[in-house]
């Protein structure tokens, strides 16, 4: 008879232990949501680092430093904001459990990122001017060059989910994080991108 009410406590327990589980939320999308605001901290401060240098200098950018293309960055700037519409087909798709589409816009938002970091190295070897030249030149590739390396993870980020779709049941059943997470996180990059060209180039 003990042994009968130890182990329906037990089974209780158990019971108890699971559905308390089931019951715990996903903190996972809002944590990477907290991580984003910190890097969007640390973006701010490059952008108020840069607006500040600009505020009070009597010439800005300083006398001799050539003209920045408008053109290049412009087309860069259509790629990647289209990047991020495509990426969000992604994310609808893995709602409806469509992994094949997920896997092709996922390609399709790689090859786009990966032609913005093209775009950017080409850049880079055209212009005038060396991280060292001026005040300028040295804020321009640092937040063009942060930017970048947010990009190439992104860009590693969607390679690896790509990879793991094919890993059978993955993604399916309600298991979208990897989707969504490289979904907000491709959005993240997309609008500091927006930012910094309309800082840099247009402004």
């Amino acid at each position: 008879m003990q042994s009968a009410i130890t182990d329906s406590n037990q089974n209780l327990v158990i019971t108890e232990a699971a559905h308390g589980h089931q019951d715990h939320p996903d903190l996972r999308v809002f944590g990477l949501i907290i991580f984003l605001c910190s890097e969007g901290m640390l973006f701010l401060g490059l952008f108020a680092a840069y607006l500040t240098f600009r505020a009070v200098s009597t010439e800005w950018p300083p006398a001799g430093t050539p003209e920045l293309e408008v053109m290049l960055p412009a087309v860069n700037t259509v790629i990647l904001l289209s990047s991020s519409f495509v990426i969000h087909q992604a994310d609808h798709a893995i709602k409806k459990d469509d992994i094949k589409a997920v896997r092709w816009w996922f390609l399709l938002t790689f090859i786009m990122g990966a032609t913005f970091l093209a775009g950017q190295v080409y850049e880079y070897q055209h212009l005038e001017f060396g991280l060292t030249s001026n005040l300028f030149a040295s804020t321009f590739y640092v937040l063009t060059g942060f930017h970048g390396f947010h990009v190439f993870v992104g860009l590693t980020l969607i390679a690896i989910m790509g990879i793991k779709s094919f890993q059978e049941g993955a993604f399916l059943g309600g298991k979208h994080y990897g989707i969504e997470a490289a979904s907000i996180y491709w959005h993240f990059v997309d609008i500091i991108w927006v930012v910094l060209f309309l800082m840099l180039y247009i402004l």
